[in-house]
């Protein structure tokens, strides 16, 4: 059985065809114990083998996707890819990047893109290439412009093939679409996450006909309702930092939110992790949720949410609860967004 749900990409990359559900690696590695490659091996081709003929499985990986910040993310892919090299061509490699050599906060300027560019490339060992790049957040202090602009060049010396742009505002995503075409822009999205800005990105992008990857559809495991107190988050456990889990009233507050989008989901027939997926993939033609997994179980339950279309009611039913329910807590750890540089 493979996914009925399929959608092309935008920018230079609008003739490939990608699955509507995209997988996250994220958590294969940023986590004080790695999970085995054999187990992260298994959850990938079981994405990969539930795309139709032709069609790509999009991976999201990153430069420093560790707990020390390094390449160990990349370093499995290319493993995986040694292993099973009939898998690099059907797959679509997002990376982010940007970040400097010890991690956080990202520069954009024009040696540390090079060097960073290079670290990747360099991780992959030739096993897979590049197909897009990104930079995790904007730098204040360098223009769009100029960013994308270097981004550019590097596509012309043939290091990546596509450009995408990761946490920017609307406005930046038409700034930098202007000098050379995005091919997706990737910002949080879920029944928890809409922000006013989040709105304009989507229909920015849409305008423009750029793909949105929307990472954390369900909100960092929180809407799959398996998360009911902050002790049920491992000890090392990057979540427990974050201050909508660190929080206690904002943490019990919230699990209103989960029993009303379950009430939804259990009429529907369907879990409450595939009715989050499914929302967000409606919220657009080329809007892609990013689930990160694992497991192969948790893989395919996620590859296939996409295909459990919503009705208008269902729809409806979930956007009043957003209206209407005030999510306590933002998205990260409590700073000001610009003092973050989200929505840059």
């Amino acid at each position: 059985m493979t996914v009925q749900s399929v959608i092309t990409l935008g920018g230079t990359a609008s003739h490939i065809t990608v699955g509507k559900v995209a997988h996250g690696l994220m958590m294969m590695t940023w986590t004080p114990n790695p999970v085995p490659d054999e187990i992260c091996f298994e959850a990938i081709k079981a994405g990969v083998d539930a795309m139709p003929s032709g069609v790509k499985m999009l991976l999201n990986s990153g430069e420093f996707y560790a707990v020390d910040f390094s390449t160990a993310n990349l370093e499995l892919l290319a493993r995986f890819f040694e292993k099973y090299p009939e898998y690099a061509e059907r797959t679509f490699l997002s990376v982010k990047g940007g970040g400097k050599a010890e991690g956080f906060p990202v520069t954009d300027s024009p040696e540390n893109l090079r060097r960073s560019v290079t670290a990747v490339n360099t991780a992959l060992r030739g096993t897979k290439r590049l197909d897009l790049f990104e930079c995790a957040r904007v730098d204040p202090n360098y223009s769009v412009e100029q960013t994308i602009g270097i981004l550019s060049g590097f596509v012309k010396e043939g290091l990546f093939d596509h450009i995408g742009m990761s946490e920017c505002s609307a406005e930046s995503l038409r700034k930098g679409n202007a000098v050379h075409p995005i091919a997706a822009v990737e910002i949080e999205v879920s029944p928890w996450s809409i922000e006013p800005e989040t709105k304009n990105v989507l229909k920015t992008a849409e305008e423009l006909g750029v793909a949105v990857v929307a990472y954390s559809p369900l909100g960092r495991g929180f809407l799959t309702g398996q998360i009911k107190k902050f002790e049920d988050l491992p000890e090392a456990d990057v979540r427990r930092h974050l201050t909508r889990f660190r929080n206690p009233e904002y943490f019990q507050h919230n699990l209103i939110l989960v029993d009303k989008l379950t009430e939804i989901a259990q009429k529907k027939g369907i879990t409450t992790s595939r009715l989050s997926i499914a929302f967000v993939s409606s919220l657009g033609d080329k809007v892609i949720p990013l689930p990160g997994s694992s497991h192969v179980k948790r893989t395919l339950e996620n590859t296939y949410s996409a295909d459990a279309k919503l009705t208008k009611e269902e729809s409806d039913a979930v956007w009043e609860i957003i209206n209407n329910y005030e999510v306590k807590g933002d998205r990260y750890h409590g700073a000001d967004p610009k003092a973050s540089r989200l929505w840059g």
